[in-house]
């Protein structure tokens, strides 16, 4: 079995049996994603312990790409901080975007390296970027509506009105 029969197995594999798929309550993130080119939708959860994601859960139709890929992103980031898992998003997407040209660490990225030869069919970067983006916009929600960011929010608001009393 060459390398590209054996990523394309990978793929496969984790379509039939999606890792981490069925939505489950307890979450501190909901995102829904859609590809409009090819229909693929997708409703992820994912649930936090302060700055860990402890669980990532999503209910997917589409092409075994965009589903795999979710699948495969959920073994990746399950147990990582935010900051981690955004880093993991940020080297994905690079990929991605790169056409085939750049390689990701197997090590770090695991059965990911099965989609080095998906960036090369730029009609299926959308499809394996779905799960990613979700992840990506739900961990910025978080951060967005996190107590942490709010005190920040308000004590920035504080400053500003204490500047504007003083003028």
């Amino acid at each position: 079995m060459n390398v590209e029969e054996m990523y394309q197995q990978i793929i496969l594999d984790h379509y039939r049996e999606k890792h981490h798929s069925g939505l489950r309550e307890g979450y501190d993130a909901e995102v829904s994603q859609v590809n409009p080119s090819c229909g693929d939708e997708l409703l992820l959860r994912i649930h936090l312990d302060g700055d860990v994601i402890t669980d990532v859960s999503y209910d997917a139709v589409g092409c075994s790409i965009s589903q795999a890929s979710t699948s495969v992103m959920t073994d990746l980031v399950i147990g990582k901080t935010i900051d981690e898992a955004q880093e993991l998003y940020r080297g994905f997407q690079e990929m991605m975007r790169s056409r085939g040209t750049v390689k990701l660490d197997e090590d770090t990225y695991e059965d990911a390296i099965a989609f080095e030869g998906v960036a090369k069919l730029m009609a299926r970067v959308k499809c394996a970027m779905l799960g990613w983006s979700a992840l990506e916009d739900g961990l910025l929600k978080v951060t967005e509506d996190s107590p942490e960011k709010a005190a920040a929010n308000d004590d920035t608001t504080a400053d500003n009105n204490d500047a504007k009393e003083e003028s």
